[in-house]
């Protein structure tokens, strides 16, 4: 993600009065930056929040009835992860995203898992199969987002932490979603990529093959990250104004 040409600030209707006008979901489960982290993503998600658009912090912190230091938390986050960029005494401009950037995100998702689950059969090998069997055939048999999601985060879990690297564990935990929500609900075809992409890699893990269970995972997350890019491009995320670039300092 690259910095962006800076447009005026969005209006956020109705947020003086809560959440109203503002897309948001249940977000009670999470600390308070990580509520405004999900939500500010969710809004450049559903175009409420532009490229070059300055984040009015006071709206979203009435919106999500917290206080600025969530949203000051929030910010810095999302500045790590390439979101927005913060000028000094100016505030936080989101910024342009661009398909490579996507694709950069979900290879390196492929990387990462790829390298567990080759650790993960060096170690355990095809025992290991039979543990992601069953859950893999649930997986596959799911046809509601939310289960399917569910029974995902555990396959991947479980390859994790067979793969016995808190190295790994940490690096995982430091990279976030770029699709704010229920990824097989809210991204076309994706289930049926998951679906493939875990039977092949349970098959490559029985036969205790951690090269071609490593190749499986790292096909599958590019797979995802095409499908991800088209649907950007299709909400117009990639689009970029005509307008003068923020300077970089005030």
């Amino acid at each position: 993600m690259r910095q962006i040409p800076r447009s005026q600030e969005p209006e956020l209707r109705g947020a003086a009065d809560g959440a109203g006008g503002l897309p948001g979901q249940n977000l009670s489960r999470l600390t308070s930056g990580e509520q405004v982290r999900l939500y500010l993503r969710r809004l450049i998600f559903d175009g409420v929040l532009r490229q070059g658009q300055r984040v009015p912090q006071d709206a979203v912190a009435r919106a999500l009835g917290v206080s600025r230091i969530p949203v000051r938390e929030a910010l810095i986050a999302l500045e790590r992860e390439g979101w927005i960029t913060i000028i000094a005494h100016r505030g936080a401009f989101v910024n342009a995203l661009d398909a490579s950037s996507v694709h950069d995100h979900y290879e390196l998702y492929g990387l990462f898992y790829g390298f567990a689950v080759r650790r993960a059969v060096e170690r355990q090998g095809a025992e290991l199969g039979e543990r992601l069997a069953p859950l893999q055939k649930e997986l596959a048999a799911a046809g509601d987002p939310e289960a399917l999601q569910e029974l995902s985060a555990r396959f991947h879990r479980l390859i994790v932490e067979a793969a016995q690297s808190p190295r790994l564990r940490n690096m995982l935990k430091q990279m976030t979603g770029i699709v704010p929500g229920n990824f097989f609900e809210l991204v076309p075809g994706v289930q049926a990529v998951e679906k493939r992409g875990t039977a092949a890699i349970v098959r490559a893990v029985r036969k205790a093959d951690a090269q071609a269970a490593e190749r499986e995972y790292v096909a599958m997350l590019r797979s995802q990250g095409d499908l991800v890019v088209e649907l950007f491009r299709g909400r117009g995320m990639f689009e970029r104004p005509d307008a003068e670039a923020a300077p970089a300092s005030p």
